[in-house]
């Protein structure tokens, strides 16, 4: 076989070549020359000693290597069924992309799903069905210390920062949320002319790194902050403690990322890689926490703050209610993070075995603030593969009053899960900060695409809130979302868990949530672990 890939290729070339020559054709030329280069290739391929699949099959072991890397698009173009692929399934793309392009997203000839598989979620429509509403319903978010309250869309813009997001990618999302009044999330990589020149409401996020926000050696700077803090077109202001796709692990922007223009907006040197420690600087208790964000609403002249978390330990929740309820300071809103999702590249370790899934992080969070007796003044936001009206619904049933998304809208941009966002290779110039990739993307076309696909899937939220015979979010309830738990019963939410009572923690704990009740403490995140 390696006699057959070294020799077979080039030789046939050259028989061909010289058949030519004998014939009087110019393209004897044109083979011999590709006869030389195979023939130089073989040669690299049997003398070198990287790669003994080369070394022991020159030329023929390139196509192995050709065959993985067209791998993805060959199962995502030919193999994979409707409803299973991953992350996000041939449906679910199809949906953002009709929608994205104003095209009917409907379907003909019944679900493909398997409604007899344990797991399967559905919602339970009313024989009265409520009238539909005329606009969209909108979510206030600010609690009693916040001055400047913001009313959110239902369905917004995650978090995805300039740098791992091209300058033309961050524009067509601003224009859409502009266009279509919704937030758009910077996150964690600094605030840009990009975001501001857009016109939308912009959610301004900072992390561990404290990019936009920082000292020369890397601490939080008031001063930095509130210059930015106060600009109109920041509505509300998040502090990043994890993300989905890397719980604990901080940040990475790769090196050919970093150009002197991102390493400017971040306050970090250009040309190497730009990281967010695991951890904030500026505080290390749940109570310091809190102080520090009773400090940002002072200094953002009272706009609403929040933050934002994959759930790790339920303790950890726990700790974060007790130093509010003893420090008096509770932030204005708390974005979950489900472990499912992430526009940022990880190590597999880490996308599929951290993090608490987002349903799973959202009832925690959720279940937490009612039992403390929080809930009322504290807004929660949902993230984690939210790409339909279905999806909005279901996670404001399990207790979110908002949402937000990220690949989807890079989907509504563009995006076809090529999968290459950490490579600076994106091929539809999303994720990349390579000229040749991200010219292909015309901001203006695209940002039409992200406020239709808005539109649309927030019209269908309506219609849904509707045709459960709920005048609004407010009156959804728990008993209208069911799931399969085997082939033989299904239950509602509201049977699923055991739901706590306001206040319930701080006078009558259940069995299953007093133990974490008692270790967690407002003076350290250890207690989850104890």
């Amino acid at each position: 076989m390696a006699l057959l890939g070294f020799a077979a290729a080039p030789a046939l070339l050259l028989i061909l070549g010289i058949v030519l020559a004998i014939i009087g054709s110019p393209w004897w030329l044109l083979l011999a020359g590709v006869g030389l280069a195979l023939t130089a290739v073989a040669v690299v391929d049997y003398v070198q000693a990287r790669n003994s699949i080369l070394r022991n099959f020159p030329l023929l072991g390139h196509a192995r290597f050709l065959l993985e890397e067209i791998r993805p698009m060959i199962q995502q173009y030919f193999i994979e069924r409707n409803w299973d692929g991953k992350p996000f399934d041939r449906d679910a793309r199809a949906l953002i992309y009709s929608r994205s392009e104003g095209r009917p997203s409907v379907k003909s000839f019944g679900t493909e799903l398997d409604v007899r598989q344990s797991g399967y979620e559905f919602l339970t429509h009313s024989v009265a069905p409520a009238p539909v509403a005329d606009s969209e319903h909108r979510v206030r978010i600010g609690g009693p210390d916040c001055t400047q309250p913001y009313g959110a869309s239902l369905f917004n813009i995650s978090s995805m920062s300039y740098g791992a997001l091209s300058a033309n990618a961050v524009k067509a999302m601003g224009a859409g949320a502009a266009k279509g009044g919704f937030l758009h999330e910077t996150g964690e990589g600094g605030l840009t002319h990009f975001h501001l020149d857009s016109g939308a409401d912009i959610g301004w996020e900072f992390g561990s790194g404290y990019f936009g926000c920082r000292t020369l050696d890397g601490k939080f700077s008031p001063e930095e902050f509130r210059k930015k803090a106060l600009l109109p077109q920041i509505k509300v202001i998040t502090l990043k403690l994890s993300q989905g796709a890397k719980p604990g692990l901080g940040g990475v922007l790769p090196a050919p990322k970093v150009t002197e223009e991102i390493a400017q907006i971040r306050g970090v040197p250009a040309h190497q890689d730009c990281i967010s420690p695991p951890s904030h600087s500026a505080f290390s208790t749940p109570r310091e926490l809190m102080e520090f964000i009773g400090e940002l609403r002072r200094l953002a002249d009272g706009k609403p703050v929040g933050f934002k978390l994959c759930v790790g330990t339920r303790t950890d929740v726990l700790a974060l209610c007790k130093a509010m309820l003893e420090t008096g300071i509770r932030p204005d809103y708390i974005l979950v993070d489900g472990a499912e999702g992430g526009t940022g590249a990880a190590p597999l370790e880490y996308q599929d075995h951290m993090g608490t899934p987002l349903t799973e992080g959202l009832l925690i969070v959720h279940e937490a603030l009612v039992g403390a007796g929080l809930r009322d003044t504290i807004r929660i936001g949902a993230a984690g593969k939210v790409a339909s009206g279905h999806d909005i619904v279901r996670r404001l049933i399990q207790g979110a009053d908002f949402c937000l998304a990220a690949r989807p809208m890079m989907m509504a941009v563009g995006c076809i899960q090529a999968q290459k966002c950490h490579t600076d290779r994106c091929p539809t110039g999303i994720t990349t900060q390579n000229p040749r990739f991200s010219r292909g993307l015309d901001p203006v076309t695209k940002g039409e695409r992200v406020f239709r696909y808005h539109r649309a899937t927030v019209t269908e939220v309506v219609q849904l809130i509707a045709t459960l015979g709920a005048n609004g979010p407010h009156e959804l309830h728990r008993s209208m979302l069911m799931r399969r738990i085997s082939q033989t019963e299904v239950v509602s939410y509201a049977e699923l868990h055991e739901w706590l009572r306001p206040g319930q923690l701080l006078t009558d704990p259940p069995p299953r949530w007093a133990r974490d009740w008692e270790r967690a403490t407002a003076d350290s995140f250890a207690g989850a672990h104890v």
